[in-house]
């Protein structure tokens, strides 16, 4: 008969499967206890969490959460897991940077938006930049127009999405300027109204877009 605590250990490690943005998965020979709470902490700070498994459970819980089944074959040795609650890129440089620092732990692969990345690719998630990185890039891009080209074909569009707003709500505010500075009607003399006049201040409902987190 199953035992009970096995039992649940399986479907709580399941679950975590299933809820996480990703995972990382680790071979731990060596880490001493006080370097495995030091990278508890320091994981923590990018919204991720650190477990040692047993891989015979970690097998079962990995076919429950219907993860692809090559993902089975990483379990030998010991072996722990950093499960991704944020940004599962984010998440997994973090882990990555905190190799250098644990040498101990040795990526063996990793999870990220459902695809299972072998070492050498979990290993090159190192290389990606963050986001808010990515898109600063981006916006940079779509000011020239051969730029702009080159990226709409073979960007993901939710980027480009957001990048054209970003542009959009910045020309709405330089066009709010021009407009102010426009010539008043003529009146059959040289004059021109002072700008004050000719245009009444209002407000055009554009303000510059915050700053990104």
């Amino acid at each position: 008969m199953p035992n009970p605590e096995k039992i649940a250990k399986v479907k709580e490690l399941s679950e975590r499967f299933r809820r996480a943005k990703g995972a990382v998965f680790a071979e731990y020979r060596g880490l001493t206890v006080k370097d495995a709470l030091a990278l508890r902490r320091a994981l923590a700070e990018a919204d991720g969490s650190f477990i040692v498994v047993k891989n015979t459970l970690t097998k079962l819980a990995v076919r429950d959460a219907g993860l692809d089944e090559a993902t089975v074959d990483l379990f030998e040795g010991p072996m722990a897991v950093a499960f991704l609650q944020g940004d599962a890129v984010t998440g997994a440089k973090a882990l990555l940077d905190l190799t250098r620092r644990f040498p101990a732990l040795v990526v063996r692969g990793a999870l990220v938006d459902g695809r299972l990345l072998d070492e050498a690719d979990a290993r090159s998630l190192a290389t990606i930049e963050v986001k808010e990185v990515s898109l600063a890039k981006v916006a940079g891009l779509l000011q020239a127009p051969l730029s702009r080209i080159a990226y709409l074909l073979r960007a993901p569009l939710s980027r480009i999405a957001f990048a054209m707003a970003e542009r959009g709500r910045q020309g709405g505010a330089a066009e709010a300027t021009t407009e102010t500075t426009a010539e008043a009607p003529g009146n059959g003399t040289d004059e021109t109204q002072p700008v004050e006049e000719a245009v009444p201040s209002q407000s055009d409902g554009t303000d510059d877009p915050p700053d990104q987190a």
